[in-house]
């Protein structure tokens, strides 16, 4: 996670990444979480070399998900090279994940 936010040594967002991200906050016991993972591999995929992915199992890494203030899942986190990053709740539709792509990350 440092390659994105040193959350245990920042307290203001600061970016740590060479390219900007979509963190997936989830569990392996939700349902929700199921099907959005299967979209987002996909979208890996299709912006390999421009975006980065990663995934982070709110059960395993308590504190991580509760430095970013997760509440439910699943919770997906755009993170831009610049600016702030923007949260987005619920499973998404493919469509919806590309528009924050382009707009948030500014990448298409």
């Amino acid at each position: 996670m440092n390659k994105v936010f040193n959350y245990a040594q920042n307290k203001e967002w600061k970016f740590e990444g060479e390219l900007p991200c979509v963190i997936d906050f989830y569990a392996d016991w939700c349902a929700p979480c199921k099907i959005v993972a299967p979209v987002l591999e996909e979208l890996a995929e299709e912006y390999k070399g421009k975006v980065n992915f990663y995934k982070i199992d709110t059960e395993d890494q308590q504190e991580l998900a509760a430095a970013f203030g997760i509440r439910s899942i699943p919770s997906i986190l755009f993170c831009p090279k610049d600016g702030q990053p923007q949260m987005a709740v619920g499973a998404l539709p493919k469509a919806s994940l590309v528009q924050a792509i382009n707009e948030v990350l500014k990448v298409s």
